[in-house]
């Protein structure tokens, strides 16, 4: 059984905005403001690691959990832009917080790996493994952004959020759903990079180093999976789409959220969105979400709370969280 007892979010201070990008690229703010919904994003200062984010982000949860990073014993980081190819994010964070009693690892699961992080976690504490578990999406995408691309570079920022799990003798965590499919990678991915094709003269050149997206396709199956997700964690708690208190579907595309919500049928008021703000942040933008939900008091003690998320692999999950 677990429960969350600590929460808190990073951005980085530069605001790098529509207008900015009409100075950047061919494009302008009412194109992105009416097919995204996004007005601004935040920015890394260059060369800072998604373990700078994670960091800042995990101090504030550990402080309101009311626990030291001596008590924490795994820390799992979700991330597409770790500090390094390896070793993991997860161990350069463990040296920032000198958590020195954790375990340490990533999770690659793109936009869904915050929700794919806390189901690790969740799991690792109901095994009795471990008691204190810290989860954090951290992203540095403009890393990885193709700054002369316009169909991208204007949907993504960076940002951290981070939760910690404990033990408790009520699980919070009332159902969780993962899914995936491989045949559909090419839709979302950075080409370069990796063992199929290490970087070389050519990748740099032809700027296969940064996400290059099949947007049209992405949307499409994202709707769909994103409602099947959200309705078999829904069943998985024993519930009906009518107890949820708030919904928080990841953050890519304010027309993406409207059609999940609408097939859905979660009326908007209960639905949490902050992309205007933010942009798409993969595996920070679920984490960062709760977290300011949480803060603006839109979350109270036992109410109904559903993750919903999507992302490159493809992968997708939804969890169901009756707030503790």
């Amino acid at each position: 059984m677990a429960k969350i007892i600590g929460i808190g979010k990073y951005v980085p201070e530069k605001v790098l905005t529509n207008f900015d990008l009409e100075k950047i690229v061919d494009t302008s703010d009412e194109w992105i403001t009416t097919r995204t919904g996004i007005k601004e994003r935040r920015i890394a200062p260059k060369n800072t690691g998604a373990s700078v984010l994670a960091y800042e982000a995990s101090k504030i949860a550990l402080k309101r959990s009311g626990l030291k990073a001596s008590d924490i014993d795994l820390i799992v980081v979700a991330t597409i832009t770790g500090d390094t190819p390896f070793p993991s994010t997860a161990c350069f964070l463990q040296n920032h917080l000198k958590a020195a009693n954790a375990a340490c690892f990533d999770v690659s699961a793109a936009c869904a790996g915050f929700v794919y992080g806390l189901a690790a976690g969740w799991q690792f504490i109901k095994g009795g493994l471990y008691k204190n578990v810290l989860v954090v999406g951290s992203e540095v995408l403009s890393s990885i952004t193709d700054w002369k691309d316009r169909s991208t570079c204007v949907l993504f920022g960076d940002g951290a959020g981070a939760v910690i799990l404990t033990a408790s003798k009520k699980d919070s965590i009332l159902s969780a759903y993962l899914g995936s499919d491989g045949s559909e990678s090419e839709i979302l991915m950075v080409p370069a990079g990796g063992s199929r094709l290490p970087a070389s003269e050519e990748t740099v050149k032809n700027r296969l180093h940064f996400m290059k997206m099949k947007g049209n396709e992405l949307f499409r199956i994202a709707v769909r999976v994103m409602v099947q997700a959200a309705g078999k964690a829904i069943k998985g708690a024993g519930l009906e789409f009518s107890d949820v208190d708030l919904f928080v579907p990841h953050q890519a595309n304010e027309r993406i959220i409207s059609a999940v919500s609408e097939r859905i049928g979660i009326p908007r008021e209960k639905i949490y969105i902050n992309i205007s703000r933010y942009g798409n942040m993969s595996s920070a933008s679920s984490a960062v979400a709760l977290c300011e939900a949480y803060e603006e008091k839109k979350i109270k003690k036992d109410d109904i709370v559903v993750l919903d998320v999507f992302g490159g692999g493809l992968v997708w999950g939804s969890m169901v969280i009756k707030w503790a």
